[in-house]
């Protein structure tokens, strides 16, 4: 984890996170708390992580999502390189689907 990170500020930002129910509470939150752009950025770093998971490739990727190369390659070296925090989640999320 980086330590830049582990502050109070964002632990209460977690805590806030945590205590939401469900979608509509998530989408009242985040439509208050983030910019309709940063809200998008968000969810399509996380489609781009699903589909590099899927091994599409980051011309597939570019073209459904419209990131770019740049954001791709972030990504995915969050998921080779990063704390397994896309993986938790997917594997998660794959519990919930079956």
């Amino acid at each position: 984890m980086n330590k830049k990170l582990k502050i109070e500020t964002v632990d209460y930002l977690f805590e806030a996170i945590l205590s939401l129910k469900n979608k509509e509470e998530c989408y009242n939150f985040f439509e208050d708390l983030c910019t309709v752009n940063e809200l998008l950025s968000l969810s399509q770093r996380f489609e781009v992580a699903s589909m590099l998971k899927d091994h599409k490739t980051y011309l597939e990727i570019a073209e459904k999502t419209g990131a770019s190369t740049a954001t791709i390659s972030r990504v995915n070296r969050s998921l080779n390189y990063g704390n397994d925090g896309y993986e938790m989640v997917f594997k998660r999320l794959s519990e919930v689907t079956v």
